[in-house]
């Protein structure tokens, strides 16, 4: 069968911005009846330089749609006990909405007992275990960034997932795992027969051949190359990496877990790295924080 001649682009930035329009004029709306606008903390430890970069969009986002937001900064050698002290201090804060701690976090603190920390309520990244719970049985909650961003980019671009064979490449309890529950759900997006695959299982080419919906979160630069994808496919890629390139004056250049040049002549429709995954994220983060401002 011969390659696909077009595709179409799952572009992150377009949706996001559409989404963002209604989530600020449901902020203005919300600020008018109550007094004051959503607000979003995020805590920084560290000086991660992704880490760092993604809190900042994540700032200017709120501004973008009118929201309040605070940064925090700690320092990398904070104790896991000051840390725990300062989200306890943040759950107890009235005038806060939904709060993140940025992962990762340094070797010796211990992020899930920093997430079991904040109060489910105010946990607009969503990995905290209720969330997560609510989430697995369908519940209200709310959903874990990236995954929810995922459902919205589909929606947008009309892709249908009914009845469709969907492979996970990744298990991450941050994108892997939740996107397996989510497109598996009785649902749109949604009721696909999901294969959750990872470094382990055997046969991997195989596997994801079979994909009509491959959401690709491995983690590796450029790892799904075109004999790995049908014709045909819609292909999400999560991962965002720096790779050298001297024909850059900034010496690298941004990549995805996908081989993009090769792979996206086979598609029905594929997201781009930048500018797919990313935006959605933030822009997931956004509307939890509105739902948690609503309460």
């Amino acid at each position: 069968m011969n390659a696909t001649t077009t595709y179409k682009l799952l572009d992150g930035k377009r949706c996001g911005d559409a989404l963002k329009e209604a989530i600020a004029k449901e902020a203005a709306e919300l600020k008018a009846q109550r007094g004051r606008a959503p607000h979003l903390a995020a805590v920084l430890v560290g000086n991660d330089g992704a880490s760092k970069t993604y809190v900042e969009a994540k700032v200017k986002a709120c501004e973008k749609v009118g929201f309040r937001s605070t940064l925090i900064r700690l320092p990398e050698t904070i104790t896991e006990d000051d840390l725990l002290a300062r989200v306890e201090g943040l759950n107890n804060d009235p005038g806060l909405d939904g709060f993140i701690v940025q992962l990762p976090l340094p070797a010796h603190i211990d992020a899930d007992r920093v997430i079991q920390a904040i109060d489910p309520r105010k946990d607009v990244d969503g990995f905290h275990p209720m969330n997560v719970g609510n989430m697995v049985l369908g519940l209200p909650g709310f959903l874990p960034a990236t995954p929810s961003g995922i459902c919205e980019l589909l929606k947008y671009y009309h892709i249908e997932t009914a009845g469709k064979r969907c492979v996970v490449l990744g298990r991450s309890n941050i994108v892997g795992t939740p996107m397996s529950i989510l497109l598996s759900r009785n649902a749109y997006p949604g009721n696909c027969t999901v294969t959750l695959a990872h470094s382990r299982t055997k046969d991997l080419t195989r596997i994801t051949r079979e994909a009509d919906i491959l959401i690709v979160a491995i983690g590796k630069p450029q790892f799904v190359t075109a004999d790995m994808v049908k014709e045909g496919a819609v292909v999400v890629d999560v991962g965002i990496h720096r790779i050298p390139d001297a024909s850059r004056k900034s010496g690298f250049r941004l990549v995805g877990d996908v081989a993009f040049a090769g792979v996206a002549p086979k598609c029905e429709a594929i997201s781009p790295v930048p500018g797919g995954v990313g935006p959605m994220t933030i822009t997931s983060l956004l509307l939890n924080t509105l739902k948690a401002a609503k309460g």
